[in-house]
């Protein structure tokens, strides 16, 4: 049977099938041994094909499908392993705050990056509008102002009171949505106003540390009820980039890919080559300060993982 998984819990996985009944599967023995870079050979968002086992005892996946595209990062416990959010995606979300916990524009910014690598179109959402004050909207304006420039789709809501929540269902419908963000952002509020009757487990912000505190355990698609489906994963602190060579990077910066071929050289890296147009646009604020800021730290720590690679 063909299917697709909804769920993973690390070692048993809720595949929907074709017929749409839910079949809970491991995996067979050849698929945890294919990749070992990856620490999640199969992942929310697959299509895989599955079948029963000789004792009849349990399904397994048997084969994971082609996937049209992914989203990847760096993996918390290893710098040079992999973890797959998730496959098949149409459209990427990225839940942001200014305060309870603050979300840095780097890390934003590496998000972005990764899911324009590979090609999988991004939205932010500047949640918990209800909270703010002036000096935070100034904040909220700054970003909205950042991003759009660049190219980004943003929209000011508050999953907690269904501010302009109807203009990201209109986004969302019919469409397999990867929703991600710092825990605490409101990821779990916000699937639950999208999906009514879901009650997934709101968490709290610490006030010690003003961060979010891990509700979400396992990454988990859900159907919404107007047609498509939410994915959403657990709250990441972090955001590592793997598999993009430093001269690569500015070409999954929109502002920065449209401004290359006005470079003297050819293999212009943006850093401090003579008679660049990238770094030009941001002396004159064409190109925020914030994202060449991201552009440079990420072109580093690339340069800092490939280091750890030709030691292995």
């Amino acid at each position: 049977m063909k299917g697709r998984v909804t769920k993973s819990t690390g070692s048993w996985y809720d595949v929907l099938t074709d017929e749409g009944v839910t079949v809970q599967c491991r995996l067979k023995g050849k698929l945890r041994l294919e990749n070992r870079r990856t620490t999640n050979p199969v992942v929310i968002g697959d299509w895989v094909m599955v079948e029963p086992e000789k004792d009849n005892s349990a399904a397994v996946i048997s084969e994971v499908l082609k996937r049209n595209n992914y989203i990847i990062r760096q993996s918390a416990r290893n710098r040079t392993a992999e973890h797959i959010l998730a496959a098949n995606i149409d459209r990427a979300f990225i839940i942001a705050t200014v305060k309870q916990p603050a979300t840095t524009t780097g890390f934003i910014d590496r998000f972005l990056l990764t899911a324009e690598a590979y090609h999988i179109p991004s939205t932010i959402l500047l949640n918990k509008m209800d909270l703010y004050n002036e000096d935070d909207l100034k904040q909220v304006e700054f970003l909205k102002n950042i991003y759009s420039k660049a190219g980004y789709p943003v929209e000011l809501i508050s999953a907690k009171t269904d501010e302009h929540l109807n203009a990201v269902r209109a986004i969302m419908k019919d469409k397999v949505n990867l929703v991600a963000g710092h825990s605490g952002v409101g990821k779990s509020t916000f699937i639950n106003k999208m999906i009514p009757g879901m009650e997934l487990k709101v968490g709290d912000v610490s006030d010690y540390h003003s961060k979010g505190m891990h509700t979400t355990t396992f990454a988990e698609m859900f159907h919404i009820p107007e047609g498509g489906f939410i994915i959403d994963t657990p709250g990441i602190k972090e955001f590592g980039i793997l598999d993009l060579a430093p001269e690569e990077l500015a070409h999954y910066f929109p502002e920065m890919k449209n401004r290359m071929h006005d470079c003297k050289f050819n293999n212009c890296l943006h850093i401090n080559e003579p008679k660049c147009a990238i770094r030009d646009a941001v002396e004159l604020g064409e190109i925020s300060k914030s994202r060449y800021g991201s552009y440079l730290a990420i072109v580093e720590d690339v340069r800092n993982t490939e280091k750890i690679y030709d030691k292995e």
